[in-house]
């Protein structure tokens, strides 16, 4: 059996991570000098009760999607296999790391806003959305990692494909995170703008290296290959939409920030979750494909 070079891939993914965050941090801390006139913060928002819950609820659900989908991964691993064992793996990472930082959102939503004569007030503790940037740098590279070990790839592509696209990756979202951060629409659009650039490589690598490997798959293959690619691109196409949603609103207003979060939100619980999910099942087709699934049970294959 050839070893998989996966766990290599994960932990070095990791260390980019790690040191892409923080260059991250330091860039955006050293956007303004020290001298320069401090851009005036926006007025203190109110949130309606509606408003507030609904954030809350998407937060509460997105953090038992991703528990969930934990248990279901872990577990799942055991169905497939060796070839197909690593995709399940990063999927569980994935979710893992996710429903972590999804604790943490939680709770500084919760800390940010405090009810005050029937309306939420904003309680001074600035809501860190940095948390979400900490969790892309790492979970987003893992996705692209997941998707490429399903395709179950010669290890010589694999290797450069996997390389390309984490590089890109770890650009579109340090490029992207001064745009997050600020409260200036112009500045919004031009760190969007630069972002956008390895977005649209990544999407356009992965639809089209999904779209070659349909004529090498079985009927049922063939449709969940399908099915990955449409949610692929709805998933991470939901993202720059809710980039610009502030934007389109009229700026960081309260309808503007509700809907930035509810839509980051629902394109997590896509974009990982759901398509770890369907990559779960898409590997147990592949599986009877190639004669590892005999009688509706797996077999756990030895190579």
């Amino acid at each position: 059996m050839k070893k998989s070079i996966v766990p290599s891939v994960i932990s070095k993914v990791a260390m980019m991570g790690l040191f892409a965050l923080a260059g991250a941090a330091l860039a955006t801390a050293g956007v303004q000098p020290t001298d320069a006139p401090v851009q005036p913060l926006p007025k203190p928002l109110e949130l309606t009760s509606s408003q507030f819950l609904l954030v809350y609820q998407m937060l509460s659900i997105t953090i038992a999607t991703m528990g969930a989908s934990f248990i279901f991964f872990v577990l799942g691993r055991q169905n497939l296999s060796a070839k197909y064992q690593p995709a399940m793996l990063v999927s569980a990472l994935v979710v893992a790391v996710a429903c972590y930082h999804y604790f943490r959102i939680f709770n500084s939503w919760n800390e940010a806003y405090a009810l005050t004569d029937g309306v939420y007030r904003a309680t001074g503790v600035p809501f860190n959305d940095a948390y979400r940037y900490a969790d892309w740098i790492l979970t987003v590279p893992l996705l692209l990692v997941e998707t490429v070990a399903v395709l179950a790839l010669a290890s010589n592509v694999v290797s450069g494909m996997i390389g390309r696209l984490v590089i890109a990756a770890f650009a579109m979202i340090v490029l992207g995170y001064p745009g997050e951060v600020s409260f200036d629409t112009g500045t919004r659009l031009l760190w969007g703008t630069l972002s956008t650039i390895p977005f649209v490589y990544i999407v356009y690598t992965l639809f089209v290296e999904l779209g070659k490997s349909l004529a090498q798959q079985s009927e049922r293959v063939q449709v969940l290959v399908r099915n990955l690619r449409l949610l692929l691109f709805a998933s991470w196409g939901f993202y720059p939409i809710a980039y610009l949603l502030p934007v389109i609103l009229g700026g960081l207003s309260a309808s503007g920030i509700i809907a930035v979060q509810v839509g980051y939100t629902l394109a997590d619980i896509l974009a990982k979750a759901a398509f770890g999910t369907l990559i779960y099942f898409f590997a147990i087709e592949k599986m009877k494909a190639d004669g590892n699934v005999r009688n509706g049970e797996v077999a756990l294959a030895s190579d």
